[in-house]
């Protein structure tokens, strides 16, 4: 049995019905308990419903709802001399997608009073068009890192 080092990422097999690595995470991302199915079912009833509704390739829908999360900058906490600032930092390429697939999802779920798969894609919807509460939530990362930008030096 080989070890996997720190650095190296695991290979996430691409899902069944759409050959996508970027949905299969999503589907990962989704799944509580370990019940995959269930947060298949969910995903794809979600993205028949995008395909419904927008007459657009559903694949093509959550692309362009996950480019519109993804946030390149974000603040980290630094302690400089019993103060702690907020300190503008670039996001790494992939903790960018982990997070931007993370927003949606809790997006998605904070939408009480209908089922999931709903949710799901109405949180799609709305961020494939650039509004939404993952979308919001990217533009408010966006304004704390503007105005703690006169910290930016404080970065190691």
């Amino acid at each position: 049995m080989s070890r996997r080092r720190a650095s190296e990422r695991r290979l996430v097999p691409p899902d069944s019905r759409y050959d996508s690595v970027e949905l299969a995470r999503f589907i990962n991302k989704i799944m509580k308990c370990g019940k995959k199915t269930v947060a298949q079912r969910l995903t794809y009833a979600a993205l028949e419903m995008v395909r419904e509704e927008t007459r657009r390739e559903p694949l093509d829908v959550f692309s362009q709802a996950l480019k519109n999360t993804i946030p390149m900058l974000e603040v980290k906490p630094r302690r400089v001399g019993g103060a702690t600032y907020q300190i503008p930092t670039e996001v790494r390429p992939e903790r960018q997608v982990a997070l931007g697939m993370r927003w949606i999802v809790l997006s998605a779920r904070a939408r009480k009073g209908r089922p999931m798969f709903e949710g799901l894609a109405q949180e799609l919807l709305e961020a494939s068009r650039g509004q939404g509460a993952s979308v919001k939530r990217r533009e408010d990362l966006y304004r704390m890192a503007e105005a703690n930008r006169a910290f930016v030096h404080y970065r190691w």
